[in-house]
């Protein structure tokens, strides 16, 4: 797991495993949006495997996907509702880390 700090606020990861929720519970992240389509690739943890133990240690979840088409509206809105809702520092993670940023990022002008 490679976490990559974009701000005090949000940090994004590649594909995390259920094994690493309990680090990153450790290491004080509040919630989680996972940009990532199941499916994506053979052997890939599926959003609920990752969502049912990140309930269990208290960590906040999402699943906001982002697919070929790059991010759309509704991702835009999807994350947009995650920064309202949960609370912070956040994770956001996906295949490389690429599409979480990506995400962040486009919020970034319409939250002022």
């Amino acid at each position: 797991m490679d976490i990559r700090q974009i701000n005090e606020e949000y940090s994004v990861s590649g594909q995390i495993t259920v094994a690493d929720l309990d680090q990153i519970k450790a290491l004080g992240f509040k919630s989680i949006v996972c940009h990532r389509p199941d499916g994506e690739e053979p052997g890939q943890p599926t959003f609920g495997e990752i969502a049912a133990r990140a309930k269990e240690l208290g960590i906040e979840i999402k699943h906001v996907p982002v697919g070929p088409m790059g991010v759309t509206e509704d991702a835009v809105r999807g994350m947009m509702d995650a920064l309202d809702d949960f609370d912070r520092p956040m994770l956001g993670y996906c295949r490389s880390g690429a599409r979480s940023t990506n995400a962040y990022q486009k919020t970034l002008p319409l939250r002022g």
